[in-house]
């Protein structure tokens, strides 16, 4: 959580206990690790991990080849300036959730004083996705550098 949020242990603590007397926490047992319990995996929407590492490896080197074209294509309304995975497949678990991808997109033909939309954007994102379960895009954002990650590009 230290690493995670960027706060000091005494900020770590004051979350943890708000976090376990919503009853949204509870300690591993004989550890200093937390696990999540029912009612904190409810309110979160989260899912059960359900990858291998291995497959989310893989689609990570589909991603990056379809990149690859991409930035290679010059029709593309589009330029990926840079790409970082990032999520639990990172630390070693024998299940986990997709990853996540922060991509960096870097408009290609603008007319002068046109701009593209996040509509189009996050559309373009989705067409580089290619209806793969295993990664999940999201438009880059300067914090996404500065947690554990895998660098695409």
């Amino acid at each position: 959580m230290l690493d995670a949020l960027k706060i000091g242990r005494q900020d770590a603590e004051q979350v943890i206990a708000i976090l376990q007397l919503q009853g949204y926490v509870k300690p591993a047992s004989e550890s200093q690790e937390w696990l999540t319990t029912l009612n904190g995996e409810t309110v979160s929407d989260s899912k059960p991990p359900r990858f291998t590492p291995e497959k989310i490896s893989e689609a990570l080197s589909v991603l990056q080849k379809r990149i690859e074209t991409t930035n290679r294509d010059r029709k593309s309304e589009f330029q990926v300036s840079d790409a970082v995975a990032f999520g639990d497949f990172l630390i070693g678990r024998s299940r986990v959730q997709a990853a996540d991808v922060g991509i960096r997109l870097v408009a290609r033909k603008s007319q002068v004083g046109e701009r593209n939309s996040v509509r189009e954007e996050i559309a373009f994102l989705k067409q580089l996705r290619a209806k793969s379960a295993l990664v999940h895009l999201h438009r880059y954002e300067t914090w996404m550098s500065h947690r554990s990650h895998r660098r695409l590009m």
